[in-house]
């Protein structure tokens, strides 16, 4: 069997899902393909994981390819291929993100989901992963595309609707949402046995129902307990929490990440909002930084002392992978086109985050039925903008870009329409060749 592994510069992700396949018996004799366009960080990535594999009884073989001109062949024959790339990286991209757009008044948080940064991160990926699938087509027809890369619902919806690669979007909030919830509100007791639904888009799933081992609603203590904390103290979910207030239903994504999702909390007008909500404003650009030396620290002490032992992850890939070759049955939370309308009131072309099956046949969505009325409006705001921005890609048309940034929630919240036309006349050109021709 052969796992490839694109972006595998990302060394702390590729640790974690290789290392995760290194665990499973079923898993660990694969041919582990390695391919990254960036020299130094392939290697590391290669030195951590070969003091890895020799960890766990030197089982499977790995292999690194550098380059595009060498991409092909890491596809060649694989069965799974796992995406992390990041398109530009943080510098120059992600500060061009965050920084052209401040210019003109308009702050974000994260920027790698929704808002003009999520957008602009899409136009710069998805030429990528065409090509990724273009050549999969050629010599993995029948490889089962992982992405982890965000953002999640537009570049899997491209991939999904646009190429003939069977693609799969995976995020790790679905898996730590209601444990994340119940813990930050001293209902602990309730984890063991909890019976959950959550569907939605990605970073906005909803979390519909969640209920104890006895079948009892969880959700009335919830709604008390957020409430109470929201009014006693600053604490880093009060997003989130506000939209249990006000919407009825949690969502999976962390609150600086809903926090620009939406045209309610980051607003020039209305300062107070980003103390009152504890608003991280460049959160991303903070992060990047923070990791990017934590993982130079990290790299040298891994070198030094050699490998920690790698305990079996949270993340879908391994699971999934093990599901398929064992045919044996497993759920979990994926993204996948809203075909047969899983969700009864989103559009089917739109990528939508449901409880999925995943056995020898692959990757099995579930029913859903209709979400609430409010929940699907509050996802609707943000699908316009995926379905645009793919528009865009496919068509390379400006006016598509316009258009998905003017209907962007927080956006179209703030700036007016010639000078969203304006910033992002002024975003493609400081992106360059990053971006194909826009006309």
């Amino acid at each position: 069997m052969k796992i490839t592994f694109m972006g595998a510069g990302s060394t702390v992700f590729a640790r974690n899902v290789i290392g995760d396949c290194m665990c499973s018996e079923v898993l660990r004799d694969s041919v582990f393909a390695l391919y990254d366009i960036d020299g130094r960080r392939l290697e590391e990535s290669r030195t951590i994981l070969e003091s890895m594999r020799a960890a766990k009884g030197s089982y499977g073989r790995i292999e690194c390819y550098l380059g595009a001109e060498n991409r092909k062949a890491a596809l060649k024959g694989a069965d799974f291929v796992v995406n992390a790339i990041q398109v530009g990286l943080y510098d120059p991209c992600t500060i061009i993100d965050f920084e052209v757009p401040k210019k003109y008044g308009l702050r974000q948080t994260i920027g790698d989901t929704l808002g003009i940064g999520g957008i602009m991160r899409a136009l710069r990926t998805i030429p990528v992963m065409a090509d990724f699938a273009t050549d999969m087509e050629e010599v993995c027809p029948g490889a089962l595309f992982l992405n982890y890369t965000n953002p999640m619902a537009m570049l899997s919806g491209y991939m999904q609707r646009y190429t003939g690669i069977n693609t799969v979007g995976l995020c790790h909030s679905v898996q730590v949402c209601s444990e994340n919830l119940l813990k930050s509100l001293g209902m602990e007791d309730k984890l063991e046995g909890r019976k959950e639904l959550i569907a939605g888009i990605n970073h906005m799933a909803w979390l519909l129902d969640i209920r104890d081992k006895n079948g009892a609603d969880l959700y009335p203590e919830i709604k008390r307990r957020a409430a109470e904390k929201n009014a006693g103290e600053k604490h880093g979910d009060m997003v989130r929490f506000e939209y249990i207030k006000n919407f009825g239903y949690y969502c999976t994504e962390s609150s600086e990440h809903n926090a620009e999702y939406n045209m309610f909390y980051i607003k020039s007008r209305y300062p107070e909002l980003i103390e009152r909500y504890n608003i991280p404003l460049d959160e991303y650009p903070r992060r990047c930084v923070e990791q990017i030396e934590k993982w130079e620290k990290e790299y040298n002490e891994l070198r030094e002392t050699g490998v920690k032992e790698h305990e079996r992850s949270k993340e879908y890939a391994s699971r999934i992978m093990e599901a398929v070759v064992t045919d044996t049955p497993y759920q979990i939370g994926g993204n996948l086109l809203n075909k047969g309308r899983m969700i009864t009131n989103l559009p089917e072309e739109a990528c939508v985050e449901v409880p999925c099956l995943v056995n020898g046949r692959g990757i099995l969505p579930c029913y859903v039925g209709a979400l609430p009325v409010q929940c699907a409006a509050m996802n609707m705001t943000n699908i316009n903008v995926q379905l645009l921005t793919i528009e865009a890609a496919r068509t390379l048309k400006r006016e598509h870009i316009y258009q998905a940034a003017m209907l962007d929630p927080h956006t179209g919240s703030e700036l007016d329409i010639d000078t969203i036309k304006k910033m992002v006349d002024d975003l493609i050109e400081a992106h360059g060749d990053y971006l194909p021709e826009y006309h």
